[in-house]
């Protein structure tokens, strides 16, 4: 909300007052006195006209959690644990999950209460890449490098899988980077390879890696220029 309506809600003031007291410099954030009556705010900022509070700051988080295999990438389930229930903390009911991973897939998982935070980062037009360590049933033929490369056209989507970098890392063992999520996508395109995935874990998104000592079930804070410093990460396709 534009910070004029903001004030302008206040009091019923109206947005002409709201004007001119940001204009003679009344009007406040933490980050100092604002004159920009077009200024985006959100629930997350504390706004005062002098030392009047008009709208105090929600907390925001951004949490990294470690998903273990068998718990569900969801707010609510009757039948399994979710990713909500091992947050431990009092707000975790304004949660959300900022992607998806499968029950038997562990791993990197990102929750938020900030909308605008998971919006512009899972943004297709972004391209964030995600980091897979797999295993799988067979051993991995060195012509599927290629293949990953190439892409594979999934007829339920009518498309074609963009870039994936295949690297093997042993005789049943690889790491692939994704640029995009379609479903099931790393077990389908290792079934077009002839070969099953049987372990499937996110070691990373974009910027945020898994850390090597966050055991399953565990989750840490980030703070707000940790969360945002994917603006500043370019994805390299080429």
């Amino acid at each position: 909300m534009k910070l004029d309506r903001l004030l302008a809600k206040h009091e019923r003031m109206g947005r002409k007052k709201a004007r001119d007291l940001i204009s003679s410099g009344q009007v406040r954030t933490s980050d100092g006195t604002i004159y920009d009556h077009h200024l985006e705010i959100d629930r997350f900022t504390s706004v005062y006209i002098g030392h009047e509070p008009v709208q105090t700051a929600e907390r925001a988080l951004y949490l990294m959690l470690h998903k273990p295999i068998g718990v569900v990438s969801a707010t609510v389930d009757r039948e399994h644990q979710t990713v909500i229930d091992l947050i431990d903390d009092p707000d975790r009911s304004s949660l959300h999950l900022v992607g998806r991973l499968d029950r038997n897939t562990s791993g990197l998982m990102l929750l938020t209460n900030d909308g605008r935070w998971s919006k512009a980062l899972m943004a297709p037009e972004r391209k964030i890449a995600k980091i897979y360590h797999v295993r799988t049933l067979h051993p991995i033929r060195p012509d599927a490098v290629e293949a990953f490369a190439n892409g594979f056209y999934f007829h339920t989507e009518d498309r074609t899988t963009m870039l994936a970098h295949l690297e093997i890392i042993g005789d049943d063992e690889a790491r692939v980077t994704l640029h995009e999520g379609l479903y099931h996508q790393i077990k389908r395109m290792f079934h077009r390879v002839e070969n099953q995935v049987i372990a499937l874990h996110r070691e990373q998104l974009g910027p945020f890696r898994l850390p090597d000592d966050l055991q399953p079930g565990q989750w840490i804070a980030l703070d707000k220029t940790q969360a945002w410093s994917f603006q500043q990460t370019q994805t390299n396709l080429e």
